[in-house]
């Protein structure tokens, strides 16, 4: 991969793993789910009208707006608004690697391999330290959301692979921007049902200028970029090359947050996200590694 494609990677990295502090500064002037209306609204307008529609049906459209916009981040955002440090929401997201493998499996039929196996092992592991893990300012119900997060991002990740399998061939930018049409309505019914009227009148009579940052963060640098980005990408590159990148992702939150936030991680949790880690590798090194070493081994032979 060029020098230049390597920096736009570790670009991407870069503004997916600060996304958690902003998401933390969004939710503290912005209800969570008015939030994510107002960063949904950003994404689809005015770009619907520039980039080009996915061929895919409506339907696939709504349902991966439904799963990675209103389930995905309606639950994150409501998570670190809910104690979910914004460090360890990073790092628990990722989860969603063995959610789409479990998902996969019982809708697609895809097969497991080894790696992928022992990877889920360590993730699961990692998961149950973090859980229960005392101390610190995580709660149970921040963590819990941020689960569902994740498994909403699997959920996502197996619309994308049921539209493929459908003979869809879909640039990620383009489905990202026209599938964001989908959220905001369902997010101002959520939010004026769940957070109040009132506190979605006053959020948006007191809007200021930290809120107007982490919205236009969220859409334009995380969104819009990362994901432009990313596609030109996985458009040059095989996805092999380009998928590990995104492992750099959790580490980039948890120092993020730690520096501009103030978070700290417990031992348990400090554990716990190392084996989380540590299986995310296996499952994607793990594969092509024990095959290397079988080459090896028959070459030898």
């Amino acid at each position: 991969m060029p020098p230049i494609d390597v920096a736009q990677a570790l670009a991407i990295v870069l503004a997916w793993g600060v996304n958690f502090v902003v998401i933390k500064w969004g939710v503290a002037g912005v209800p969570p789910l008015l939030l994510g209306a107002l960063r949904f609204t950003l994404v689809a307008l005015p770009a619907v009208f520039i980039v080009k529609r996915p061929a895919v049906p409506w339907r696939w459209l709504a349902l991966y707006g439904l799963t990675m916009g209103v389930g995905q981040f309606g639950c994150l955002f409501s998570a670190i608004k809910l104690g979910m440090p914004a460090g360890l929401a990073s790092v628990v997201l990722q989860s969603q690697a063995f959610f789409t493998l479990l998902l996969a499996r019982l809708f697609l039929g895809e097969r497991w391999q080894a790696s992928q196996l022992a990877g889920l092992a360590l993730a699961l592991g990692g998961l149950a330290l973090i859980g229960m893990g005392k101390g610190g300012d995580m709660t149970v119900l921040g963590f819990c959301l941020t689960i569902v997060a994740a498994s909403s991002w699997a959920a996502s990740n197996i619309v994308v692979r049921a539209i493929g399998r459908a003979g869809h061939q879909v640039a990620p930018l383009g489905l990202v921007i026209w599938s964001s049409l989908v959220p905001p309505l369902p997010f101002l019914l959520l939010s004026w049902l769940l957070e109040g009227g009132g506190s979605v009148l006053a959020a948006l009579r007191g809007f200021d200028l930290q809120s107007l940052f982490a919205v236009v963060y969220l859409a334009v640098v995380a969104t819009m970029f990362g994901y432009g980005l990313w596609s030109r990408l996985l458009t040059r590159h095989a996805a092999a090359k380009v998928a590990p990148f995104s492992l750099l992702v959790p580490v980039v939150g948890l120092a993020a947050s730690h520096l501009l936030l103030g978070e700290s991680l417990t031992p348990a949790q400090l554990a716990g996200s190392g084996l989380l880690l540590a299986g995310l590798v296996v499952s994607v090194f793990g594969g092509r590694a024990l095959s290397v070493a079988l080459a090896g081994r028959a070459g030898r032979a």
